[in-house]
């Protein structure tokens, strides 16, 4: 995995980054001590309007039922610093309670898209049990189809554009561990 403040390469099992120091105990002061409870689709930013919203969550449901192990939540926010962006999307994985997702599913196989329409940046994060299959270049490619869209304020639209192409990507990483295992599904590096 890297570390989500100096995205410098480290164990996941680290308890801090031996780069920076990062820590989920820095996160914490971020973001606060304690659990988030959230939805799939957590708009603070007010980037969607309600029938927006409501296709998003049936995307993810449609998602959800084609990978009934993982989940995807949306978390869209004005941050302070656009490297916070990674960091939250670290955080949220780590400390939060998703509500509509099944009690079973750890956060270890879930998948935050962070937007800060502020700072312009967007990020995926991948639970730990998902980083072995998904590659920087993977994410950047999932990001990169929202581009366009998010250029011209219409948000969903790219989440769709998102939530689409990690859908193909996780069709394919599934397809390439039944055929040939684990090895085979293993990306480029974790993303964020």
């Amino acid at each position: 995995m890297k570390c989500p403040r100096c995205v410098q390469r480290i164990h996941r099992a680290a308890a801090s980054c031996p780069h920076c120091g990062f820590s989920i105990s820095d996160a914490d002061l971020l973001f606060g001590g304690q659990p988030l409870h959230l939805k799939s689709v957590n708009d603070v930013a007010g980037l969607f309007r309600l029938q927006e919203r409501d296709r998003l969550v049936e995307k993810l449901q449609r998602l959800r039922r084609l990978f009934p192990e993982l989940f995807v939540s949306i978390y869209t926010g004005n941050l302070n610093h656009a490297g916070q962006v990674r960091q939250l999307g670290f955080w949220l994985l780590n400390r939060g309670v998703f509500r509509d997702t099944p009690a079973h599913i750890p956060n270890d196989n879930g998948v935050i898209l962070v937007i800060d329409p502020d700072s312009r940046m967007a990020g995926l994060t991948f639970g730990y049990r998902l980083e072995p299959y998904v590659g920087e270049e993977e994410s950047f490619d999932c990001l990169a189809r929202a581009h366009a869209h998010w250029l011209h304020g219409r948000y969903a639209d790219g989440v769709l554009q998102v939530i689409n192409e990690l859908q193909k990507l996780l069709k394919k990483r599934s397809r390439d561990v039944r055929k040939h295992g684990l090895q085979a599904g293993i990306g480029k590096g974790n993303a964020t």
